[in-house]
C-alpha cells in the first residue's frame, strides 16, 4: 500500500493550487485559448489571401460524333489531357466590405492524334474587384464586435479564476469546519467519559440522583456518536476538497485556519467604478447593443434594392508553345453590375426589419435593467463585506468567553454547585460558539472573493488583477 502523504495548507496557498491545476481552471485555460484562435480567424480575414488551385491532370478518353465533311456522321475517338494551375491573391476591404483581387492562371491542353497536339492559355495577369452596394457591411461590423469579443475573453478567463477562487473558499471551510467538529467530538467525548466516571462514583456515594447519571450516561453515548459522524465527515470533506485540487488518494490534507483577516473597508463609489471597467458582464451588455444594431442593419439593406458591382480587368494569350503564351497578350475586361429588387415579397422584408428593431429594443431593456441589478448588487456586496469584520470580532470574543464559561461551568459541576442539565447547555453553547466563528470567517473570505469576482481588482494589494496572457498562450 502506498505511503500517505500529509499536506498542510493555508486558505491561501489552497486558492493558488485551485488556480493552477483544478479542473475548472483547466477547462478555462482551453476556452480562452479558444476565444483567441477564433479571434486570430478574425484576423487572418482582414489579410491578403493567397491561393493556389491545380488540375493534374484532368484526363478526358471518350467517343464522339463528328460531322464528316461530307455531311455524315461518324463516331470517332477523343482523347485530351487538360492540366492548369490557378494563383489568386486576395483582400477583404473592411471599410467598404467588397473584396479586391489579382490572378495568373495558366491551362495546358493535350490533344491526343491532333494536330497541334498542345496548347497553352494563359492569363499572366488579372485584376478586378468585387462590391456590394446594399448598405449592408458584415466586415465593419465584425470590425467592431470581434476584438470586443476578444477582450471579453480575457475577463472572462480572469474572473473564471475568481471563481475557481470562490470554489475554493467553500471546500476549505468545508473540510476546516469537519476538522474542528472532529476536534469538538474528541473532546466532548473525553469529557463525558470523564465526567460519566465521576458521576458513577457520586452515585455510589448517594450524592446525586439516579436520573443525573442516566443524564450523564446519554450524554456520554451521544459523544461517542457524534464522534463517529465527525470523524466519517471529515473523511468525506477531505476527498472532496483532494478531488477538487487535483491530488490522488495518497495525499492527505490538512488545513491551518486563518485566524487574523486583512483590514479593509470598501467605498462603494470606487468599487462600482472598478467594476464597471473591469467586470466582463458590462462588456458583455455593450456587444449585445452591437449585436443588436448589427441585425437592424442587416435586416435594412434586405427590405429594398440589393445590387452587387463586379469589374475585371486583365490580359490573355492562347499559344503552341508555353513561352509564346506569355508574348503579346490580349486585352480582356469584365464589368457586371447584378441587381435584384423585391416586387411582391409580401412584406417579408419589411416584417424582418421591424422583428429586428424590436429585437434591439428588448435588448435595450435587458441591457438596462441588468445595469440598475448589477450597480444594486455591487451596493449589496460592499455594505455586507464591510460588516463582516466586526462579525468576526463578535465571534471570536463570543469563541473565547463560551469555552471559558464551559471550563468554570464543569469545574462548578466537579464540585457540586450546578447540576448537569447547566452543563450540557454550556457545553452546547461553546460548541455553538466555535462553529459561528468558523462560519463568520467563511462568510468574509466568501464576500471578499465575490467582490474580487464583481471588480476583477485585488484589494488586499490594490491592484487591478491580470494575467499574462502570452504566457498562458504558449503553455
Amino acid at each position: 500500500m502506498a505511503e500517505t502523504e500529509l499536506k498542510m495548507l493555508t486558505l491561501s496557498e489552497v486558492i493558488e493550487l485551485a488556480k493552477e491545476q483544478s479542473l475548472m481552471a483547466l477547462m478555462s485555460r482551453h476556452q480562452f485559448r479558444s476565444s483567441y484562435w477564433e479571434y486570430r480567424t478574425h484576423l487572418a480575414g482582414q489579410r491578403p489571401g493567397l491561393t493556389m488551385e491545380a488540375t493534374i491532370p484532368s484526363l478526358n478518353n471518350t467517343m464522339e460524333s463528328v460531322t464528316q465533311p461530307d455531311g455524315s456522321e461518324k463516331f470517332v475517338t477523343k482523347s485530351n489531357m487538360r492540366t492548369s494551375l490557378d494563383l489568386q491573391l486576395n483582400q477583404n476591404i473592411p471599410f467598404t466590405g467588397g473584396r479586391i483581387f489579382a490572378s495568373s492562371q495558366l491551362q495546358r491542353n493535350d490533344n491526343f492524334g491532333e494536330e497541334p497536339p498542345t496548347s497553352y492559355l494563359a492569363y499572366p495577369v488579372t485584376i478586378g474587384f468585387m462590391q456590394p452596394i446594399n448598405g449592408y457591411n458584415s466586415l465593419k461590423w465584425d470590425r467592431k464586435i470581434e476584438p470586443m469579443k476578444y477582450e471579453e475573453a480575457k475577463l472572462l478567463y480572469i474572473n473564471s479564476l475568481e471563481v475557481v477562487s470562490q470554489r475554493a473558499v467553500g471546500r476549505f471551510f468545508d473540510l476546516a469546519l469537519a476538522q474542528i467538529n472532529l476536534e469538538i467530538a474528541r473532546k466532548n467525548y473525553a469529557n463525558n467519559d470523564t465526567l460519566f466516571q465521576i458521576a458513577q462514583g457520586r452515585y455510589q456515594l448517594g450524592t446525586i440522583a439516579e436520573n443525573e447519571l442516566l443524564q450523564m450516561e446519554l450524554s456520554y453515548l451521544n459523544a461517542g456518536a457524534a464522534l463517529n459522524e465527525a470523524t466519517i465527515d471529515l473523511e468525506l470533506r477531505k476527498s472532496r476538497l483532494r478531488s477538487f485540487l487535483g491530488f490522488s488518494e495518497r495525499v492527505s490534507l490538512q488545513l491551518t485556519l486563518p485566524r487574523e483577516i486583512p483590514d479593509i473597508q470598501l467605498d462603494y463609489v470606487r468599487t462600482l467604478t472598478e467594476a464597471k471597467d473591469n467586470n466582463p458582464e458590462l462588456l458583455n451588455m455593450e456587444r449585445q447593443l452591437l449585436e443588436a444594431e448589427r441585425q437592424v442593419a442587416e435586416a435594412r439593406s434586405q427590405k429594398g434594392l440589393r445590387a452587387d458591382l463586379f469589374a475585371q480587368f486583365g490580359l490573355s494569350q492562347v499559344a503552341e508553345e508555353l513561352s509564346a503564351a506569355y508574348q503579346n497578350p490580349l486585352n480582356q475586361q469584365r464589368v457586371e453590375v447584378g441587381v435584384q429588387v423585391p416586387i411582391l415579397d409580401w412584406g417579408l422584408g419589411r416584417g424582418r426589419y421591424r422583428m429586428a428593431q424590436s429585437a434591439e429594443e428588448v435588448v435595450k431593456t435587458d441591457v438596462r435593467q441588468s445595469q440598475i441589478d448589477f450597480d444594486e448588487n455591487v451596493f449589496l456586496q460592499v455594505m455586507q463585506f464591510n460588516l463582516q469584520d466586526d462579525q468576526v470580532a463578535i465571534a471570536s470574543k463570543a469563541d473565547t468567553i463560551a469555552d471559558l464559561r464551559y471550563e468554570v461551568t464543569k469545574q462548578r459541576f466537579l464540585i457540586g454547585k450546578i447540576d448537569v442539565l447547566d452543563l450540557n447547555v454550556a457545553l452546547e453553547e461553546k460548541d455553538v460558539a466555535r462553529r459561528g466563528f468558523v462560519q463568520a470567517l467563511r462568510n468574509y473570505w466568501d464576500y471578499y472573493y465575490n467582490l474580487r469576482g464583481l471588480t476583477l481588482y485585488d484589494w488586499q494589494k490594490d491592484i487591478k488583477l491580470s494575467e499574462d496572457f502570452d504566457e498562458l498562450l504558449d503553455q
